[in-house]
């Protein structure tokens, strides 16, 4: 019987023969991370059980992310753990303010993450590197610490859904749409412990910022991690990040899967998630009057280049509603600096919008865009649960970045058509 690209990885990390699905084994890991919430609480562990040196000094490493440039005296104190952490244990991949990004774009763009791997990190969104063909999956601290101290870790092996895209995508419809309209589909508990592979030809002509949105979002599906078969777009990607072996591992033509979905892409709109989950997904055709008070452009969700420039066509020659507040987050440093060199933030600061240096930030309610009560806001980011990004009686809208662009213009949830 054949295997899945999952079930393939696990099985070159683990000493047991022909493993199967349902089996509880213990892989080794390639590569392990934190950031500045989760990684405090792994060191903690990491010493409570005596250990002194992790596993591996270059295959661990620790991104502050979540409220840096820190905006307290606590979030200070988390990312000061982090960082000395880091030097006592001589990390050769640390990344301090300045020099880092959001973990999941930074990870990548590093070439820290790639195909074949095993990958853990203490995030729900570490499967967005399973865009390379890795398996990714974030684990809870506690299981983190352990990683540092062994470089191994315990797994069930999970099943796997294929989804299966065919056809072209609509003017505008991009990655987050296909994993929005996807999720509301099966529901925030349709892949529950299940990897989301996904294939078709329209996955194989996505570009790799496509992919990446994709992957991430599995979790918000339930997902135990998401994949797409590293091909020569992967390669290319790659070619400059990175001078490691790696291997390409495709799926068994008789490979078993749990379920199968296949989508027809050209009857998908662009889509938008009503609160409070990512599965109240509706094509922008169905949206209605919804005025925003703020709109929100990045995470590692869709704050790669691909996201701003297309952000950036929609807003050109336009300016932001004077009711609303556009917030424009590049991923990392060189996407940044890219969106820079590339003339995007001219356009962004000619519009309205403020530019905020990488960060997660306003996507769990930390800072650089806290909602209060009674505000709504359309966002790339990838949850909109209760008080998501602010106060409780606060309301996010998920949508990708054409979206959120035009919805800015126009102060209410938009269509691009309306402004382009």
């Amino acid at each position: 019987m054949g295997k899945t690209i999952a079930e393939k990885i696990i099985q070159l990390h683990c000493a047991k023969k022909d493993i199967k699905i349902g089996d509880l084994i213990k892989a080794k890991v390639d590569f392990a991370f934190a950031n500045d919430i989760t990684g405090p609480l792994a060191i903690d562990v990491f010493k409570q059980i005596g250990s002194e040196r992790v596993y591996d000094k270059n295959k661990v490493t620790f991104v502050p992310d979540h409220f840096t440039p820190n905006k307290d005296i606590k979030s200070a104190e988390q990312s000061k753990i982090i960082r000395e952490f880091s030097q006592e244990q001589g990390l050769t991949n640390y990344f301090e303010v300045g020099k880092c990004g959001i973990e999941h774009a930074l990870i990548p763009e590093k070439g820290l993450a790639l195909p074949g791997q095993l990958i853990v990190g203490a995030d729900s969104h570490t499967p967005t590197s399973g865009a390379l063909g890795a398996l990714a999956i974030g684990v809870g601290s506690t299981d983190l610490g352990a990683v540092l101290a062994t470089g191994e870790i315990w797994l069930k092996v999970p099943e796997t859904i294929n989804f299966i895209y065919n056809g072209e995508l609509n003017k505008w419809v991009g990655g987050k749409d296909l994993i929005l309209y996807t999720i509301a589909q099966i529901g925030v508990d349709g892949a529950n412990y299940k990897v989301m592979e996904f294939s078709g030809e329209t996955i194989k002509n996505l570009s790799m910022d496509n992919r990446f949105t994709i992957c991430n979002m599995a979790i918000e599906a339930g997902g135990k991690s998401g994949i797409i078969e590293a091909d020569a777009l992967t390669l290319e990607y790659l070619k400059d990040k990175t001078d490691k072996n790696f291997q390409l591992i495709k799926s068994d033509p008789d490979a078993q899967y749990v379920k199968v979905f296949e989508y027809n892409v050209s009857n998908i709109e662009p889509q938008v998630a009503f609160p409070h989950l990512p599965d109240k997904g509706k094509p922008i055709s169905e949206v209605g009057e919804i005025r925003i008070d703020q709109s929100v452009i990045g995470s590692c969700t869709n704050g790669h280049i691909e996201d701003l420039r297309i952000a950036a066509r929609i807003l050109k020659n336009n300016k932001v509603d004077s009711k609303v507040r556009l917030i424009i987050i590049p991923a990392t440093q060189q996407i940044y600096l890219d969106a820079m060199e590339e003339g995007l933030l001219k356009i962004f600061i000619e519009a309205g919008a403020v530019i905020s240096p990488p960060t997660c930030g306003p996507c769990l309610g930390g800072h650089m865009g806290i909602l209060a009560k009674g505000e709504r806001a359309i966002s790339t980011t990838n949850r909109n649960f209760v008080g998501r990004m602010g106060h409780p009686e606060s309301e996010v809208y998920l949508s990708g970045p054409a979206v959120a662009a035009a919805s800015a213009i126009t102060g209410k949830i938009s269509s691009p058509e309306e402004v382009v």
